[in-house]
């Protein structure tokens, strides 16, 4: 029996109930004759609340349930699959980002613990979404689609953006790794020279092994520290998913019915966002092909502020009733899949995040590294924390709330900072004395 909390479940088992007209999943509408998408025109569409709305979008990204359950082996691979991928990033001011976002919605869960199913198991790979991810290795023979297209896009933007020469070091990288196995890029093009000019000012040999990456050549088969190792793809994926290549068609319509899956509700915009492996204009034309032939349904979404926004979702949500999230603080990653969509989590939860690590200190509204609050199904502020690791510190400077903070809020919230400096392995907290901000500061600032 599926989890009855499990929203990508109860998706597959109305999907499952379609039935097949014209090589395309039909729901049929009882005494009509007409498509769905012709009856969404000549009659007010359904309409999900804003709380409701937030409670489907928790659900399906996990963080509508009790944050608890196994964080290993198959269990962790399967919450991976339910969001579809984890972002990668190197800030680990308290921890990185792939790690939050796994602990967020399973404490057992220990930073490292997907390096087995990554690098021995080989159930995950790591490529390209909107930013380097952790992707279930099932849906690796989709990414020929991206692979096929960067090999074009890509070879044109970095001759503007990268030094120039780095076309010409693709057979000798391949040929190193072909014959000695994995390298870094500080193992290759020890002739060339390095540069103090930034992230990505990179040496040619380092670009050309980011070029194969990005193309399928290669990929990473590990990390040490942050550093990637690459190698050839035939030694890394298994050779089941190396040989499938799906057609083009196939992979349009994969990423279009399971980003819609995991996101609940969406614009095709959203649809083509998720993944980032479509294009917007295909994106468009499959809601429209799937909206004819009744595999999905148009329905009104309204926003925090009242607005109603035109989404497409599969039939059957307008009456679904997600649970009510449980009210433990938790606090997220700023790369959480839930808050990827910036414009997306300002109408659903009037909470507008923008990083700020790029901006230059004295411009800052809040701070380097910001980690949104979540409590239920609001966003109830953001905090600026970061662990001192040789003192084994967890530094909390400000937390601007962005709901009221009564004694049980507040108790919720200290609690969830033990959790995070466990977490973090500190062994004390430490408050800065003005750490925290008043309501009425958090929104005239914001």
């Amino acid at each position: 029996m599926p989890n009855p909390l499990d929203l990508s479940a109860r998706v597959a088992q109305a999907v499952s109930k379609v039935k097949r007209v014209g090589g395309y999943d039909q729901t049929g509408l009882p005494g009509t004759g007409a498509t769905p998408g012709q009856t969404s025109r000549m009659t007010a569409l359904p309409l999900i609340p804003n709380a409701r709305a937030r409670r489907i979008f928790l659900d399906a990204h996990a963080l509508a349930e009790p944050p608890a359950g196994p964080a290993k082996g198959g269990a962790l691979c399967d919450l991976i699959g339910r969001l579809g991928f984890v972002q990668v990033d190197s800030i680990n001011t308290v921890a990185r980002a792939h790690d939050m976002i796994l602990y967020s919605r399973r404490p057992a869960y220990r930073p490292g613990g997907m390096r087995p199913p990554l690098e021995r198991h080989r159930a995950l790979f790591e490529h390209w979404t909107h930013d380097a991810s952790i992707i279930p290795a099932e849906f690796f023979p989709h990414w020929r689609l991206r692979f096929a297209r960067d090999r074009t896009l890509l070879a044109a933007r970095w001759k503007n953006w990268r030094r120039d020469g780095f076309e010409e070091k693709f057979d000798e990288v391949l040929h190193r790794i072909s014959d000695g196995g994995p390298v870094c890029s500080a193992e290759v093009g020890g002739d060339e020279a390095r540069s103090g000019g930034g992230w990505w000012d990179w040496h040619p040999s380092k670009t050309a092994l980011e070029y194969l990456w990005r193309i399928g050549d290669l990929m990473v088969t590990r990390r040490e520290g942050f550093r990637k190792y690459y190698d050839l793809t035939e030694r890394v994926m298994p050779g089941d998913l190396v040989e499938r290549r799906p057609e083009e068609e196939e992979t349009i319509d994969w990423a279009c019915s399971s980003a819609l899956q995991r996101l609940g509700f969406a614009s095709s915009g959203e649809v083509a966002a998720f993944w980032d492996l479509i294009t917007p204009a295909e994106a468009r034309d499959w809601c429209s092909r799937a909206l004819a032939a009744g595999r999905i349904i148009e329905i009104d979404i309204a926003s925090v502020d009242g607005g109603i926004r035109r989404c497409f979702s599969f039939p059957g949500l307008e009456d679904h009733e997600p649970p009510d999230p449980p009210s433990r603080v938790r606090i997220l990653s700023p790369f959480d899949p839930a808050l990827r969509d910036r414009n997306r989590a300002e109408r659903l939860f009037g909470f507008r995040y923008r990083i700020e690590i790029f901006v230059p200190a004295a411009k800052r509204q809040y701070g380097y590294y910001v980690f949104p609050v979540l409590e239920g199904d609001r966003l109830i502020g953001r905090i600026d924390m970061k662990c001192d690791r040789a003192a084994e510190t967890l530094n909390i400077r400000a937390f601007w709330p962005e709901a009221a903070m009564g004694k049980g809020r507040l108790a919720r919230l200290l609690a969830e900072l033990e959790r995070a400096a466990r977490f973090a392995d500190a062994n004390a907290i430490e408050f800065a004395p003005d750490w925290q901000r008043t309501l009425g500061r958090a929104l005239s600032s914001g």
